[in-house]
């Protein structure tokens, strides 16, 4: 995507061919920081900070980690160490997992010397597969969108609400989420779309707005509160979200709120989508609510809020008072019976076992 017209991913290899440069998340929308991060435990504080997040782009950064850490030390103890360590970032999101899976297996089997070319050579491959995963995304979810532009909204914009942000900043580029939202403003296919604040991190407010502004992209902030209502009075014809994990049925773990707008869409008949690459699916977990970890994040960023006061200064001030504590959970899980259908790139299937296991055989299969 662009930024004041020039490209950028989110993560790319700086130009001394093996550091790190990415985009510092935490000071958008106010400012837009470029980062270089030299050592694994930079890229550690970069994912559990929130300088990088969303499921795909905290793979990707965990993958370039292990080759930074490869360049230091290719033995098999510091491959281990690198494993660890950096799983222990953010317990929900099962990309990470994925990815260091992937990065493992490829090294282990190699002779020391051959370790660090390899996993930066895998490491962007992984990078480059998640850009075409989402333009595939993006693919399947035009083809709904244009199907409601077409049968019940013609000549009127298609008003699509979104919770967090699951657009190019959480993946390397073009988003899971607002893939297909891109790709019909590029169709001409007219759209609008609600934007959830998301607190308590405001990544709606922060990010996905960021997004819709500098792509040119019709769209309206709300609070959190006021998805339900849209729906009630027919504002909202269809429901978009993100996930960080996918269960082997269906169910979806999201940024917490995303629960709550499923029920409101069932209770309206919205449809309710979920946009996914494969590897945001844990075919080991089958049921969400028991099984996925969910991250339980600072009280303060409950707490405490940035922007930019009158001033033009980028601030943190308190909301609450002193004395009151505050719990954050991170992500919610949607039981699968309240998603329409998953959007992956592979195509658009029901949420169950069976429909993922019909799009997905080979995975399926290789996870029995």
């Amino acid at each position: 995507m662009n930024v004041e017209g020039t490209h950028y991913r989110t993560i790319w290899l700086n130009d001394d061919g093996w550091s790190v440069d990415l985009i510092d998340q935490r000071w958008l929308p106010h400012e837009f920081r470029v980062e270089n991060v030299r050592t694994v435990d930079g890229i550690a504080t970069a994912i559990r900070d929130m300088w990088v997040r969303g499921a795909p782009l905290i793979g990707v950064s965990a993958a370039y980690g292990v080759a930074i850490r490869m360049r230091e030390d290719p033995s098999d103890a510091a491959l281990d160490a690198v494993w660890r360590d950096l799983h222990a970032t953010r317990p929900t999101a099962i990309n990470l997992r994925w990815a260091l899976d992937e990065m493992s297996n490829l090294l282990c089997p190699l002779p020391e010397a051959e370790r660090a070319a390899a996993a930066y050579a895998r490491a962007a491959r992984i990078a480059n597969e998640d850009v075409d995963l989402n333009r595939s995304i993006g693919r399947h979810g035009l083809e709904i969108i244009r199907k409601i532009a077409s049968t019940k909204k013609p000549g009127e914009p298609v008003n699509i609400l979104t919770h967090c942000n699951a657009g190019w900043l959480a993946t390397v580029d073009y988003g899971t989420a607002t893939a297909p939202i891109y790709l019909a403003m590029e169709q001409d296919i007219p759209v609008h779309v609600y934007v959830d604040e998301t607190r308590p991190r405001n990544q709606g407010a922060h990010l996905t707005a960021w997004e819709m502004a500098g792509h040119g992209v019709p769209h309206t902030l709300i609070v959190d509160n006021a998805g339900g209502h849209l729906m009630q009075r027919g504002k909202v014809d269809m429901v978009i979200v993100g996930t960080d994990r996918t269960t082997a049925r269906g169910d979806v773990c999201n940024k917490i709120g995303t629960y709550l707008k499923a029920l409101a869409a069932e209770d309206n008949g919205v449809p309710f989508y979920v946009a996914l690459p494969s590897p945001t699916i844990d075919w080991t977990v089958q049921d969400g609510v028991k099984e996925i970890p969910i991250e339980e994040r600072s009280g303060d960023e409950v707490s405490l809020v940035w922007g930019r006061n009158a001033d033009g200064r980028v601030e943190q001030v308190r909301i609450s008072p002193d004395a009151t504590p505050a719990g954050n959970p991170a992500f919610d899980v949607t039981p699968a019976r309240l998603v329409t259908g998953l959007i992956t790139e592979r195509g658009v299937t029901e949420a169950s076992a069976q429909g993922l296991a019909d799009l997905f055989p080979d995975r399926a299969k290789a996870a029995a």
